[in-house]
């Protein structure tokens, strides 16, 4: 073996062994670390509230602390549990963002695989089972047959298949029932299903971990970027756009979201696992096996959901970033920031001696005026105008005014006991049937005592103008006098 060989696989393993995940695994706390996130998160539990897990985990620490775990300081992590989020955080084992205006935590891509690692290699045998050998080899098989441009041989496989299917239709139909394999066989499908299912959740997390650093470097670019506003809105609105096809791991996802993004297909796999869960070899898994198979589903979907969400946000702000961007702008207040600070350095040499500002000044103001509404000193007012300078409207002013109450009461007086405020109202002279002499006599009539009627009276008033006013209202017997009202 060749030195350069020696140390390309050296340098391979060192950075493998830089990356979070294998930093999580090898860490002095990693068996606390990896019980904590087991914990806190699970598969219906893809995010945790900030609180939320600032306190469960503070329990998780006080109940091993007081079972005696922290004897050893490479157990148990010190400080509070909020120190140990934050610390994780910065290690890139947990993601900090907003959801729905709630601050959360998410798993980062490589909490996810160290998991994920941790788990396959706790949860006991791993065996190169019929089932694995069998997906292996259909898988290169449907590889093979995808890559086949020579139309005689594809047609041959599928001759076969065909064939194939024929032969176990016709063995069903003459036999009149289906022969299941043995349990052990169906164990064995069961084991290789839960190992394919437990890589789910790091590759979608990858994804939107991927759409997010995508983000991260058009924002940079675009804050960075020297070009006229309208350049950057065509390229980087586009590219918001695309933004699901932008990666390599975005492309991938695309691909497999037109097989396990049609909610049917989903409620169908849920259906399916139901189903295998009643089968008499799911009592040969464990509880824990079997709560992953029918976590299966969810799993998947809420992995779409999160990456669907990240390829939203991304949209979002990527798209407001370009419609509030403007390099120009940008460009005169970092030259206008860099002026200030050559002239502050102008003015502030190195050996100048500058006395700091330890009071604010204090100026006497004496006397303030207590009101704002007029600057001005206050004097006398204008003297009145004379009489004779007064100019007088050849129309009566007072027609535009209120009720003549007085007109409307001797009126009333001469009315007999009880009278219907309609017709009463059609007999007032035309100065004072104006429609606001119609309230001012309802209002006569209300105080000294008023009986409504089953049917429905009209009248018509006179404006001042010559214009009239239809009004209709319920029949009102009144009273002309307030004594009668009160009897």
């Amino acid at each position: 073996m060749t030195g350069s060989r020696a140390e390309a696989a050296y340098a391979r393993a060192v950075t493998a062994f830089s990356t979070p995940t294998l930093d999580l695994l090898h860490g002095r706390f990693a068996p606390f670390v990896v019980a904590s996130l087991t914990l806190l998160f699970h598969a219906d539990r893809a995010s945790v509230a900030v609180a939320d897990a600032h306190a469960e985990l503070g329990e998780v620490l006080d109940e091993l602390r007081a079972a005696g775990h922290d004897e050893d300081d490479r157990k148990l992590p010190s400080g509070s549990a909020r120190d140990v989020c934050r610390n994780w955080v910065r290690l890139g084992w947990l993601i900090q963002q907003i959801d729905d205006d709630v601050e959360v935590y998410r798993l980062s891509a490589h909490a996810v695989a160290a998991l994920e690692i941790s788990g396959r290699t706790g949860g006991g045998r791993t065996r190169v089972s019929n089932s694995r050998v069998r997906t292996l080899l259909d898988a290169v098989e449907h590889l093979s047959v995808s890559a086949e441009v020579d139309p005689v041989r594809r047609l041959s496989r599928l001759h076969a298949e065909r064939d194939l299917l024929d032969a176990e239709i016709a063995r069903i139909e003459e036999s009149g029932h289906a022969e299941p394999a043995d349990d052990e066989e169906l164990l064995e499908e069961a084991e290789n299903v839960l190992h394919l299912a437990r890589e789910l959740p790091a590759d979608f997390t990858r994804v939107a971990e991927s759409l997010r650093s995508m983000q991260r470097d058009v924002v940079a670019h675009l804050r960075r970027d020297e070009r006229p506003t309208s350049e950057v809105l065509r390229e980087y609105l586009q590219r918001a756009q695309d933004v699901m096809q932008s990666t390599p791991e975005g492309r991938a996802f695309a691909g497999a979201l037109r097989l396990i993004g049609d909610p049917d297909r989903i409620d169908a796999l849920t259906e399916q696992l139901r189903g295998l869960l009643d089968q008499p070899f799911a009592r040969m898994l464990d509880g824990t096996q079997r709560a992953e198979l029918d976590a299966i589903a969810r799993r998947v979907e809420l992995g779409v959901e999160e990456v669907l969400a990240a390829q939203r946000r991304a949209s979002h702000v990527i798209t407001g970033q370009v419609k509030t961007h403007d390099p120009l702008r940008d460009r005169q207040i970092d030259d206008l920031l860099r002026d200030v600070i050559a002239g502050l350095h102008g003015w502030v040499g190195p050996a100048t001696a500058v006395d700091p500002v330890r009071s604010m000044p204090l100026i006497d103001l004496g006397h303030l005026r207590q009101t704002t509404s007029d600057i001005r000193p206050p004097r006398a007012p204008a003297p009145l105008a004379d009489a004779d300078d007064v100019d007088f409207l050849d129309h009566d002013t007072r027609a535009w005014g209120g009720p003549r109450y007085a007109e409307l009461e001797a009126y009333v007086a001469g009315l007999g006991p009880d009278f219907d405020l309609a017709e009463a109202f059609r007999e007032v002279p035309e100065s004072a049937r104006r429609p606001v002499d119609l309230l001012g006599l309802l209002e006569i009539a209300h105080r000294n005592g008023l009986t409504d009627g089953e049917g429905i009276s009209t009248v018509e008033a006179l404006r001042p103008d010559g214009t009239t006013r239809r009004f209709a209202f319920g029949t009102v017997i009144a009273r002309s006098t307030k004594e009668d009202a009160d009897e």
